[in-house]
């Protein structure tokens, strides 16, 4: 055990000696040009093996670098090549700047890789550092431009950092968790929306559309992390302040910016994702993504593909159009015709199923709705319910007597006339996948009927309410959407407490003193 301790403690000194080493070869590069040729020391060490050398590196050129930002010692405007700049006529002050920006481009060039390295701690201080940059870029521009007649922003160092972090063979959740931090900047923020919708482009162009699970959970991930403004005076946070014209700035404005929100979602949605994916994607769409597009209803595309998918994910996409009809006025009639054939014997047994009820329980809560969809709902409910597990049943019954409430014309299921030419085969078509051609309003709710004849005690019991007049009350259902069997069966093997009931009013005081005097005196005269 000495010797592992004895190496440890040699180790943490190298990496200190490593610390001071580089902090005085920094020092001396900034002090005296003619120290110029020692930045290759530090870059040698940024392309170490060993990560303690590299994180060491990294503050190196973050301080090295920032400072010659600070100072305009870089190279602004055009970069010639090197060999160019030695055989010019250039001056030694130009040759020494466009030197130090080509070191600089060589710094950002390993920094940008160092964001796919395999350890954290390398990847969290590289994209710190390019950051640093980023902001002294914006501050000190390296281009040639009159900036009182453009915006100064870097735009391609945030597009490369952008680029380096949706990695395709690695997952990359924790550095955009880090990241975020800087997405809290409207200016960062709207150039990486940009920058995403761009990336996603290329790169799903490239693989033809096949679903890529990596990469497409780094750039779903990344968009999950940018929090969008409501008002424009909430836009105050900017890593870089334009100087003249900040209001005309396409990122300084609310509008831009939920437009470069809706195209980043809309060129990421237009491509083929992973099933889990959309999952994901619906059960947020209606808080964190409609509010912020300036034009919700082009979201339409991506539902409808959605709700082909099938199962839970067919019912979350009706959800979103659901709130695209009522809140954005999109005309969509086939709306509940998808509703209606998503009602199968499987939905009993999904992992969405109180969901499910809570959503349909949702959409069919207008009492607007035609009485012939809404007796279909509830027949295909009753038909359903007779192969249903127990669990199901109680969600489905108090569900089809809150139809029935809604719609007092649909009555006309319970108490169906009898005539002696009826006859014995029920007009309802099970198969029929239009509500309107399935003679729903023809038939009646035999179902529950037979329903009253149920194993289970519960359910029977909740099948013979319908045998008395329903009361104007809805039943909530919100109570019985979690209920499991497991829980079913222990709240059936629990033992009922016995009730106290009150006999009177005011409780009798001192009967059995009262009663045993006068038994005494009973003894006493015998």
């Amino acid at each position: 055990m000495a010797p592992a301790k004895k190496r440890n403690v040699s180790s943490k000194a190298n990496v200190k000696k490593i610390k001071i080493d580089l902090e005085g070869t920094v020092e001396r590069i900034l002090t005296s040009r003619k120290h110029a040729n020692d930045v290759f020391d530090i870059l040698e060490f940024l392309q170490s093996e060993k990560e303690k050398d590299i994180t060491c590196a990294v503050d190196a050129c973050c301080k090295l670098f920032c400072t010659f930002l600070k100072r305009k010692d870089l190279f602004i405007g055009k970069l010639p090549g090197e060999d160019e700049a030695i055989k010019g006529e250039h001056s030694p002050d130009e040759k020494y700047k466009i030197f130090m920006r080509h070191r600089y481009n060589n710094c950002v060039e390993i920094l940008l890789e160092h964001l796919n390295h395999e350890t954290h701690e390398v990847k969290e201080s590289s994209l710190c550092c390019l950051m640093k940059f980023a902001a002294g870029q914006g501050l000190h521009p390296l281009e040639d431009l009159d900036w009182s007649e453009h915006f100064s922003f870097p735009r391609e160092l945030v597009q490369a950092v952008v680029h380096n972090i949706l990695s395709q063979s690695s997952d990359n959740s924790l550095l955009i968790s880090r990241f975020q931090e800087f997405l809290e900047m409207e200016d960062v923020r709207y150039y990486v929306m940009s920058s995403i919708r761009d990336n996603v482009a290329t790169v799903m162009d490239k693989s033809k559309g096949v679903v890529l699970p990596v990469y497409q959970s780094n750039v779903f991930t990344l968009m999950l992390n940018i929090n969008m403004p409501s008002q424009d005076s909430e836009l105050t946070n900017f890593m870089v302040k334009q100087e003249a014209k900040h209001e005309d700035w396409k990122a300084a404005k609310l509008h831009d910016h939920k437009r470069a929100f809706e195209k980043m979602w809309l060129g990421f949605l237009k491509y083929k994702l992973p099933s889990s994916m959309y999952k994901k994607i619906l059960v947020i769409l209606h808080d964190s993504i409609l509010p912020h597009m300036s034009k919700p209803t082009l979201m339409i595309d991506f539902l409808t593909a959605a709700y082909d998918v099938g199962g839970a994910i067919s019912l979350l996409a009706l959800n979103g159009l659901f709130v695209l009809i009522h809140q954005h006025n999109l005309d969509y009639p086939d709306f509940y015709k998808k509703l209606y054939n998503l009602l199968e014997p499987s939905v009993f047994h999904v992992k969405y199923r109180a969901r499910f009820f809570h959503l349909a329980n949702l959409f069919l809560s207008s009492s607007h709705l035609p009485v012939y969809l809404v007796a279909a709902f509830a027949k295909r409910l009753a038909r359903l319910a007779l192969t249903a597990p127990p669990t199901a049943l109680l969600i489905v019954l108090p569900f089809i007597y809150n139809l029935i409430r809604r719609h007092p014309s649909c009555r006309v299921l319970i108490h169906k006339p009898s005539s002696e030419d009826e006859l014995l085969d029920d007009p309802y078509v099970m198969e029929e996948v239009d509500p309107a051609l399935c003679h729903a309003l023809e038939s009646s709710l035999w179902e529950i009927k037979t329903l009253q004849k149920h194993y289970h005690p519960d359910v029977a019991k909740a099948a013979m309410l319908i045998n008395t007049p329903l009361s104007e009350q809805e039943d909530d259902i919100s109570e019985v959407l979690e209920i499991t069997s497991y829980e079913l069966m222990e709240r059936d093997l629990k033992p009922t407490k016995s009730k106290s009931f009150p006999l009177e009013f005011e409780t009798a005081a001192h009967l059995l003193e009262r009663r045993g005097e006068v038994l005494g005196q009973h003894f006493c005269l015998a």
